[in-house]
């Protein structure tokens, strides 16, 4: 498990930036992460979602808000800024981090 100093360092190398998962049909998803525990993001189908994220035993966990769904999501905090990931499909996706907020659809 990560300690909460790397997890803090290495989350903060996403403020401000664009997390980008690669699905293996080659379509991408788009993820930004706000300090303030909020985040938007834009699916692979172009549907913008929002929520809440949070720290959990080492663990980015996300729970959407808008649309609502009534399942949360946690993946381990990467290590650096390209790793490979389980989307919530299950799917393995390649994820990366981006610098610059690319196409941020707002709150959803």
């Amino acid at each position: 498990m990560l300690g909460a100093a790397t997890e803090t360092s290495i989350l903060d190398q996403a403020f401000g930036n664009t997390v980008v998962e690669t699905y293996p049909d080659g379509s991408t998803a788009e993820l930004w992460l706000a300090r303030s525990g909020d985040y938007t993001a834009l699916g692979r189908t172009g549907h913008p979602s929002s929520g809440h994220w949070r720290l959990s035993g080492g663990k980015v966990c996300l729970s959407q808000t808008h649309p609502w769904l009534p399942i949360g999501w946690c993946t381990p905090v990467p290590a650096a800024t390209s790793w490979s990931a389980k989307a919530p499909s299950g799917q393995l996706v390649r994820v990366r981090l981006v610098m610059g907020v690319s196409t941020n659809p707002g709150p959803g």
